[in-house]
């Protein structure tokens, strides 16, 4: 049955795990004030309704790659994914704010445990280079479209509380998708067996964990504390850690000896630069989201319900650019993700010029939001592919890894950068006309990261498939 299995079958399957993962980064978002309230707990306590979530995420993924690579990535994705369905079911049943914020660390590590399966589980079933880069562009679209449904759903559901609160809702919607994606790779997902043997590097992994603890904790919330020296500390504690990690993976390589992270990984040049366009793009994907739902909501007054609706703008976008993109990428090749990003910058360049009030009329809205969807579906589904394009299968599993954190470190930088800007310049006024000043100045930073991912694109290397032609 397994051999006969369509290979689109096990896309969708795999996807179902970008799908969860991300949708429960945004779905939070319009919904923090009604958590907050179901749970009785503080301005503190909601912060870290995302901040944990991110946390676990971010400080796993390496490891959560590692573990497929010795264990099987079929077997790992199934109890990661099931880890998921029960991490979910705990918040939605949570009573106080520890219990939900517990449960939110413990969801944030099994979706850094699953992610890394599903990336390099693609990497081995579609090993020519045209349909991997098809492969990717479909999972990469999924991940961008559960972003926008999760805008959308967040300011939804705390509404509906026929026979629960609604907000519960936000958590538990995630159980009967979970368990049904673990039955159907139970199913359908081809045996594997761990391509790593000998001993898991215990101490590599706590030496990293530590150092990115040190490092995305203050990022995340230095801005809500005015950066304390706590924070500044704990930065340069990371900066030490990292550079002791480094040297040690780098002589226990040397040393005939398992590290957590093949240090050879860094010697694709098209690796490194992939991860830097990762790294500023979701800067801006991520940060974008949060100045914009302030500015709707607390500037412009709108509800959590209109805002949600204006996002399915940009989602529509989003999707209509995906497909096209998964056509003509493979063709055009990193062109079109260029010509993304300046789309890109000439949507956010419209926010700013456009939207001045919130007597604008409602079409200007929709189409700014639009424009700037079709960027990031230009962009988005084919980074991942970018970034992994030359990387042999013995390393899927670490690169898979090394990709996601980045992307999750770059949510936390971005919050902490272009959310910084934003709450400083916004200070404690609450005019519309003080949310617009802030905003202008956040996105004119975001402009400049993806001119950043801009350069990255062009200093990125040419296919090879076409070198080898010629």
């Amino acid at each position: 049955m397994l051999k006969q299995t369509p290979r689109s079958l096990r896309l969708f399957i795999l996807s179902s795990a970008v799908f969860l993962t991300v949708l429960d980064i945004f779905i939070v978002n319009g919904a923090l004030p009604v958590i907050k309230s179901g749970v009785g707990g503080s301005d503190a306590d909601a912060q870290l309704v995302i901040v944990l979530y991110v946390l676990g995420y971010a400080i796993f993924l390496i490891t959560g790659g590692r573990l497929g690579d010795y264990y099987g990535k079929k077997r790992m994705f199934i109890w990661a994914m099931l880890a998921f369905v029960i991490t979910s079911a705990g918040c939605g049943v949570a009573n106080t704010a520890w219990q939900l914020n517990a449960a939110r660390f413990l969801q944030g590590i099994s979706a850094a445990c699953l992610i890394p399966q599903s990336i390099s589980f693609i990497q081995h079933l579609f090993p020519e280079h045209d349909e991997r880069t098809k492969a990717f562009a479909i999972y990469g679209s999924i991940g961008g479209a559960a972003s926008v449904i999760g805008q959308f759903l967040g300011g939804l559901l705390p509404d509906q509380s026929v026979i629960i609160e609604g907000w519960r809702l936000i958590f538990l919607i995630n159980v009967p998708i979970g368990i049904v994606s673990a039955i159907l790779a139970f199913s359908y997902m081809p045996r594997d067996r761990g391509t790593v043997s000998g001993k898991i590097d215990r101490s590599g992994i706590i030496l990293l964990t530590c150092a990115l603890i040190s490092l995305i904790y203050p990022l995340v919330s230095g801005v809500e504390n005015n950066w304390p020296m706590w924070s500044f500390l704990m930065l340069g504690l990371a900066v030490m850690l990292l550079a002791v990690f480094w040297f040690v993976q780098k002589k226990k390589l040397i040393g005939g000896r398992q590290p957590l992270i093949d240090m050879r990984l860094f010697g694709f040049r098209d690796f490194n630069i992939g991860l830097a366009a990762v790294l500023f793009y979701f800067m801006v994907q991520d940060s974008y989201f949060l100045i914009n739902v302030f500015l709707f909501q607390s500037g412009f007054g709108f509800t959590a319900s209109h805002t949600g609706i204006l996002f399915v703008y940009q989602g529509i976008g989003f999707v209509v650019a995906s497909v096209f993109a998964t056509v003509l990428i493979p063709k055009f090749g990193k062109k079109m993700l260029q010509a993304g990003v300046v789309v890109m910058i000439s949507g956010l360049s419209g926010h700013i010029l456009c939207l001045d009030s919130p007597a604008v009329p409602a079409g200007v809205f929709k189409v700014v939001l639009f424009v700037y969807g079709l960027g990031c579906g230009t962009v988005l589904p084919s980074l991942l592919s970018l970034a992994l394009k030359s990387i042999p299968a013995e390393f899927a599993g670490v690169a898979s890894g090394m990709y996601a954190t980045f992307q999750q470190t770059a949510i936390a930088l971005g919050v902490g950068v272009t959310g910084g800007i934003f709450f400083d310049h916004l200070g404690n006024g609450d005019s519309a006309e003080r949310y617009l000043s802030a905003y202008r100045y956040a996105t004119l930073v975001n402009i400049g990261f993806l001119i950043l991912v801009a350069i990255f694109l062009y200093l990125l290397p040419e296919q090879r498939k076409k070198r080898a032609a010629n």
